[in-house]
């Protein structure tokens, strides 16, 4: 038993945010109807290389767990077996622009279905505006590239902010889920992706909201802690993260710089935020002597974290990832390594769905459609 068997989602999102939250309910256990479009289906089944058979990887990240139906909703008679769907789903998910489900009526409104949860992910759940959501517009107009990067501004190499999104909206959703066991009604769930933006600066919000402090960019560097930041070594580069004094005293033991130890510009994380210059300069001249893997061994022995820089076959060649992995079959892409679920439950265990790999185009579209007929 997972802990949403026997929940149907109706899931009419593409690309990331809204394929994301909905990928969280699948390992859920939530039986996830995904609704494409026919001869296309999802825009990110072609967003590759790299492809594995005729889908991108990138489709592939987001969307196991799924059957996927194809419906033209731009066709009366597939408009129709969307909306009969739907009124028989627990939860419907959509990402389109403002208006758009309305015209199908399928939106909440229009639907006969009052134990509904319904879920929108628009680009702004504040705002009346046709501008689209992608997470690189999201990342420059939220500020974040403001304050990433070093001589210029950078995005995050992956699009987290979708992700933050689609977290935030599987929240919402399982929040309205609780509720409704309580009051038997469902509701309306948004989670503009704006505004999950917003609370996701986080601290740098508050530095400007409470502190009046516009951050400017920072490279590797914490703007609030210090010494806490990459290092280049003789080598490659590897991260050091002294996040109080006490962890500072012992970067200064595992460099031999202990006579730092007593230095009154470094005794405490404000002095040293005050004298960042100089004490990344000591650091840094002295880290260039040795490797990257001597000087995380050291911070190791002295209780600091230190971490290498790693790539990507680095990092799931480590062991701390061998249980972070799953294989599964699938006889149309071929094997599949996917990422497990990283929330562990004692009681209902967590775990992908061996028996629904990411969906072929239309795959259930028949057993799917014959379901909600009742043949």
């Amino acid at each position: 038993m997972k802990p949403l068997d026997g929940v149907v989602v109706l899931d009419f999102t593409r690309v990331l945010a809204g394929p994301y939250a909905t990928m969280l309910l699948a390992d859920l256990g939530a039986d996830v109807i995904k609704v494409e479009r026919p001869g296309v289906g999802d825009d990110t089944r072609q967003w590759g290389p790299p492809f594995r058979g005729d889908d991108a990887t990138y489709f592939l990240s987001v969307n196991r767990g799924k059957r996927s139906v194809v419906l033209d909703l731009q066709d009366p008679e597939d408009r129709a077996r969307a909306v009969r769907l739907a009124q028989t789903a627990d939860v419907v998910v959509e990402n389109f622009r403002s208006g758009v489900m309305a015209r199908f009526g399928l939106d909440r409104a229009s639907l006969d279905n009052p134990r509904l949860v319904y879920c929108s992910i628009p680009a702004y759940s504040t705002t009346d505006t046709l501008r689209p959501g992608y997470d690189l517009l999201m990342q420059a107009s939220a500020g974040f590239m403001s304050i990433t990067g070093h001589d210029a501004p950078a995005k995050v190499g992956v699009a987290f902010l979708d992700m933050v999104a689609g977290l935030w909206a599987g929240n919402g959703i399982l929040a309205a889920l609780l509720a409704r066991e309580s009051t038997g009604e469902g509701q309306q769930v948004t989670v503009g992706l704006y505004e999950a933006s917003l609370a996701t600066l986080a601290n740098q919000a508050a530095a400007y909201l409470q502190g009046g402090v516009v951050p400017g960019l920072t490279g590797n560097a914490h703007a609030s802690i210090v010494p806490y930041q990459s290092f280049t070594a003789s080598d490659v580069d590897f991260v050091l993260a002294a996040a109080n004094d006490k962890l500072f005293q012992g970067a200064l033991r595992a460099t031999g710089l202990d006579a730092l130890l007593t230095d009154a510009r470094f005794l405490t994380n404000p002095d040293r935020v005050h004298h960042r210059a100089e004490l990344i300069g000591l650091l840094q001249e002295r880290f260039r002597t040795q490797t990257a893997a001597h000087w995380v061994a050291r911070c190791e022995a002295e209780g600091v974290p230190a971490s290498l820089v790693r790539t990507l076959d680095q990092v799931f060649a480590a062991p701390e990832a061998a249980n972070s992995v799953v294989e599964l079959a699938d006889e149309t892409h071929g094997p599949l390594r996917f990422v497990r679920p990283p929330i562990r439950l004692s009681g209902t265990p967590l775990d992908i769905d061996a028996s629904l790999p990411p969906p072929r185009l239309g795959e259930h579209t028949e057993q799917i459609l014959r379901e909600s007929s009742g043949l």
